[in-house]
């Protein structure tokens, strides 16, 4: 079995995933990723992170991220673990620009 992982840029966090298929979507500017990988149930140890990771995606058999979000796409040999990393200030990785539009308060009020 073939196991990717992928790094995407999510909400102003980077989102560390493991899958088993990762390819260019049929929506334009997306990338497919199908049958995400997590930790084992019966293990002994459960990382918090994972486990809401696990529970942000239960039910979800296919993702599309948008292209612009991906940071890398690796084929690894085995998973590793499932993790949400902030961004902060020393990282070299920023967030591509979001067309949302957030009015800023103006000084002159």
């Amino acid at each position: 079995m073939r196991i990717f992982r992928i790094s995407f840029v999510n909400q102003g966090k980077v989102y560390l995933l493991y899958a088993e298929a990762v390819r260019q979507a049929d929506v334009y500017g997306f990338v497919e990723v199908e049958g995400l990988i997590f930790g084992e149930a019966s293990a002994l140890v459960i990382d918090p992170q994972e486990e809401k990771l696990k529970n942000e995606f239960a039910g979800v058999t296919r993702t599309l991220i948008p292209m612009h979000a991906v940071i890398r796409v690796d084929e690894v040999e085995k998973r590793g673990e499932c993790k949400i990393l902030d961004l902060d200030e020393k990282s070299n990785i920023s967030p591509f620009p979001s067309t949302f539009y957030s009015p800023h308060k103006r000084s002159d009020t």
